[in-house]
């Protein structure tokens, strides 16, 4: 993506072409660490305010609060981790979709804006054959940026699987 792209944000063909290509293979409470920990690194290596968060299912397997970061990170990722669960896509997707349609997220899905939150940096963890089994978020950036940190990094942990 070039930069001009990443600051306009990923549209939302390529939104989905992202989802589609970062399936796992398996994934382990092992695996959970191993991705928190890339994040974790590739995030103190941007000095990014950040909190990080992996779930499977409704188990909190790896959280990280960054220095810069807040409680209000951990609500952001609440309400986004609810959108990727409500509709088993990026929460950045789930906003693209309702921009797509000239329209808010918080104005037109009729959820509660205190729950729910379409704002990038939640994604789903899919395994091939199985679905969503959980959530990998990151909270802290501009939504792009949360987003795009998430897909590098689960970008880079396909590759060490």
């Amino acid at each position: 993506m070039t930069a001009q792209a990443a600051a306009a944000g990923p549209t939302t063909a390529e939104l989905e072409e992202q989802e589609s290509r970062l399936q796992l293979t398996r994934f382990d409470n092992d695996d959970a660490w191993r991705l928190g920990c890339l994040l974790v690194e590739i995030c103190r290596e941007r000095s990014h305010p950040v909190a990080i968060d992996i779930r499977r299912g409704e188990q909190q397997l790896f959280h990280c609060a960054l220095p810069g970061s807040s409680a209000d990170n951990d609500a952001w990722i609440e309400r986004k981790i609810r959108v990727v669960r409500r509709y088993g896509e990026s929460s950045y997707l789930v906003g693209q979709r309702f921009r797509d349609k000239g329209a808010s997220f918080e104005e037109k899905s009729r959820l509660d804006p205190d729950r729910f939150a379409a704002h990038g940096g939640a994604f789903p963890l899919r395994v091939v054959g199985v679905g969503v089994v959980g959530t990998v978020a990151v909270s802290g950036l501009p939504q792009t940026a949360d987003h795009i940190t998430v897909v590098e990094a689960l970008e880079r942990f396909l590759q060490g699987i």
